[in-house]
């Protein structure tokens, strides 16, 4: 094929009949000239070849797109500098449309293909080659009409992008009418609401909402048809199953060329998993707040009633020490191992471990190799407020006998049994070993105050003790119920 390069632009002022062959030139009618002054201002490229498929004519438009002007009479079936199919396999020029059109003697409407510039652009284009004959039924030559479909290649490639995109959303996508039909449908929607795509499109979008709810719905579209977006509105949808789940709603007007509103576009989120955060982060701050409060209450108390039975300030603030440092033991038996959310609720010790956490300081051996401490019977679980009120009275009975009792020798021993009696388990605080006992030495202290204020209250039992020569005996009995902290 023969190219001539392309000027900066067609000169418009430039003879018609340049296009034609020498001897064509002179056959030309007023008439024709004008009919080819007005294919020259067309906007779309036309060419025409001889039954050859040599060029004979081609206008501005076509020169515009090619890139190249192909000489007159040499140049075969199509300007263009190169060629391809849609795919970028390469096209040669005597396969492409107009070959083919010139070859089968036939019209082809709109078949794609590329054409390539010298400057490596590639123009996408849609061929409409037409055969023309004479009077006498002889091909004579073609007309084609080029398309250049650059700007709707764009549209499709954006819009296979955008599709893709809302296939792979993890959200729920879809569309309706102003009548409020569905009219498409995305793998997120499948997933959230169970339905697929083939059983809703078509159906109405009340199905999946629930009854209760359905006013809903008229306020949307009313908007919708005003223009109107709808950001994150926060609502309870149905599944194809029946199952009702929370989802944050978006909707925004689907606009005709023109600007009219068509339809709506929705866009729904599952919030299940956020609520049921958020729900857990109420319960915990409730939950810290109450513990902030029991912890105040809990401290004052031991302040106040420390203050009873101590007479200078540095054996208050010792004493007041030691009764929270057993506390704060005491809590650590409470606290989850890990931080999972469905186990951040406070966990179930059992007694003997309290009992254990509480006296370990006064577990060594006595000077005859046996424990100082012992703990028998049955255990049981305790929690909740019951740990606190467990632990201030071990730790007073175990401060108490190290001060004054069983403890406060090296040959002193405490056995602790735990029985259980129908609804009560009573535990049962024995010493021997330690000094005489000849009178009552806790008095009105904080043992007994506290036995006043919590064992009857939260517990539900009762505290009994009895000084004997041997050591003292305390009888502890509370109700099973109790013991895991249900009451408070």
């Amino acid at each position: 094929m023969s190219f001539q390069p392309v000027a900066a632009r067609v000169d418009d002022a430039r003879d018609i009949k340049t296009t034609l062959p020498s001897d064509k030139r002179s056959q030309l009618s007023t008439t024709d000239v004008d009919a080819y002054h007005i294919i020259e201002a067309l906007p779309e490229p036309i060419y025409m070849t001889d039954a050859n498929g040599r060029i004979t004519f081609y206008n501005s438009a076509a020169v515009k797109m090619w890139g190249v002007r192909p000489e007159i009479g040499k140049s075969e079936f199509c300007g263009s500098w190169k060629l391809y199919w849609p795919d970028g396999t390469p096209l040669p020029h005597d396969e492409c449309p107009m070959a083919m059109a010139l070859r089968n003697r036939q019209a082809i409407r709109g078949l794609e293909a590329l054409a390539e510039r010298p400057d490596g652009t590639r123009i996408p284009f849609l061929a409409f080659p037409t055969p023309l004959f004479d009077a006498d039924g002889k091909l004579t030559g073609a007309v084609n009409m080029l398309v250049d479909i650059t700007d709707r290649a764009i549209a499709d490639e954006t819009a296979q992008r955008y599709s893709a995109i809302v296939e792979s959303s993890d959200d729920a996508i879809l569309a309706k009418d102003l009548n409020g039909t569905i009219t498409s449908w995305n793998r997120g929607a499948e997933r959230l609401f169970g339905y697929t795509a083939d059983e809703v499109i078509g159906k109405h979008i009340t199905i999946l909402i629930p009854l209760d709810r359905h006013d809903e719905e008229t306020h949307i579209l009313s908007r919708i048809r005003r223009g109107e977006p709808i950001d994150h509105y926060e609502t309870i949808r149905r599944r194809k199953d029946g199952t009702l789940v929370e989802i944050s709603l978006s909707v925004s007007p689907i606009r005709s060329r023109d600007g009219r509103v068509i339809g709506a576009s929705k866009i729904a989120r599952d919030i299940t998993e956020r609520r049921r955060a958020e729900e857990q982060q109420h319960l915990l701050i409730r939950e810290m707040n109450h513990r902030v409060k029991n912890l105040f209450t809990v401290a004052s108390s031991v302040v106040n009633l420390s203050a009873r039975s101590t007479s200078t300030p540095a054996e208050l603030a010792s004493t007041v020490r030691d009764r929270l440092n057993a506390l704060a033991q005491a809590h650590e038996l409470t606290v989850p191992s890990n931080s999972e959310a469905q186990e951040r609720t406070e966990q179930v010790t059992t007694l003997h471990r309290l009992i254990a956490t509480i006296l370990a300081p006064y577990v060594n051996l006595s000077d005859n190799c046996q424990p100082r401490v012992t703990i028998v019977g049955p255990d049981a679980p305790i929690g909740g407020g019951a740990v606190t009120s467990f632990a201030l009275l071990l730790h007073e009975f175990a401060t108490n006998a190290a001060k004054y009792g069983a403890l406060s020798v090296p040959e002193g021993e405490v056995n602790i049994s735990c029985d259980e009696d129908a609804d009560q388990l009573i535990l049962t605080w024995t010493e021997r070993g330690g000094p005489r006992v000849d009178q009552k030495v806790d008095g009105e202290g904080f043992g007994t105050l506290l036995g006043r204020a919590t064992v009857r209250s939260q517990l539900g039992g009762e505290i009994v003790r009895e000084w004997k020569p041997e050591g003292l005996s305390i009888r502890l009995a509370v109700a099973r119920d109790r013991l895991a902290g249900q009451q408070s």
